[in-house]
């Protein structure tokens, strides 16, 4: 392009709209939302959320995380390499609730906040996080398997992780729950790692073991994806009631089809989108709710196709 053969009100003109874009490209916020993986649909949507608030909000968003949710070391890699970025402020779901908390405490120090979303941190440092009541949902997928059961029988449970704030409080939320239900019985609770193969090895052992077992929950969508291939593969779809967690079209179609019972739905656009809305506000130094509840909902087939189940359902 050859500037110097246009007018001279044309070339100001120009040069102003570039230096503006220029200006408006450094000054442009920037926040990391450092996610515990990429694997499962449930973070493509909280993917999904976090991006739509960016765009909301004028901040530049990244969204990343490691493949799966075993991979802690590489989460706290990860972490560490998006703070030396200096960003705005940043949004965090640990994989483990206390590995990262010196990384959190040096943010803090350099005055750079952070909102937790999905799995908390055990520390105060977190300005806000962002997510769903795990204990209370997980409490109530239990008074629902202890309806679908008839209130009687052993149960058993996979757990994505003991570490993260969400596999230790759905675990606990339902295993307070059952208590409460003297007849009924939990025979094993496992952790799959959020990992569809590993879960279905670790459901198809206790289905042999437990050869009297009545129910089974899958605490993520990980999980309760091997739970359902290990009933399919030993012939137990139908007999032993399977509830699960979160959506996505593997479980969907299997609520459809009679052979899961049905689940707890999230909201995980909705996580993403709230939590860099708190980011945001923390940023500009406004004050930000400690504790976001964002929400949760129970789905069979009755209710699975109804409008408001739709925003919370994601493929």
């Amino acid at each position: 392009m050859k500037v110097r053969n246009l007018g001279p009100v044309l070339v100001t003109v120009l040069a102003t709209v570039f230096m503006s874009v220029g200006v408006a490209r450094a000054d442009e916020p920037y926040i990391p939302v450092i996610s515990k993986g990429f694997q499962h649909q449930f973070w493509q949507a909280v993917k999904m959320g976090s991006e739509k608030a960016g765009k909301d909000f004028n901040v530049k968003v990244n969204f990343i995380g490691p493949e799966n949710e075993s991979q802690v070391d590489k989460q706290i890699e990860m972490l560490q390499a998006e703070l030396a970025k200096k960003p705005a402020a940043f949004c965090f779901a640990a994989l483990d609730s206390k590995a990262a908390i010196p990384l959190l405490q040096k943010a803090k120090d350099q005055g750079i906040p952070c909102i937790a979303f999905d799995s908390g941190v055990d520390s105060t440092i977190p300005v806000a996080t962002a997510a769903t009541d795990n204990l209370a949902a997980a409490a109530f997928a239990a008074k629902k398997m202890a309806e679908l059961i008839g209130d009687s029988g052993e149960v058993a449970v996979i757990v994505h992780d003991q570490t993260s704030r969400t596999g230790i409080d759905r675990r606990d939320g339902f295993l307070a729950e059952m208590k409460k239900h003297p007849k009924i019985k939990v025979v094993d609770v496992q952790y799959g790692g959020g990992d569809q193969l590993k879960s279905t090895d670790l459901a198809k052992a206790i289905i042999q073991a437990h050869p009297n077992l009545k129910g089974f929950f899958g605490a993520n969508e990980g999980s309760i994806f091997g739970v359902l291939a290990g009933l399919k593969e030993l012939k137990k779809e139908g007999k032993i009631v399977a509830i699960g967690y979160d959506a996505g079209k593997f479980q969907k179609d299997a609520i459809r089809s009679g052979v899961e019972a049905g689940a707890v739905s999230q909201d995980p656009v909705g996580i993403g989108y709230k939590c860099v809305e708190a980011a945001v506000k923390a940023m500009k130094g406004e004050k930000v709710p400690k504790n976001i509840d964002t929400g949760f909902k129970w789905y069979d087939k009755t209710t699975i196709d109804s409008p408001e189940m739709k925003p919370l359902l994601y493929d």
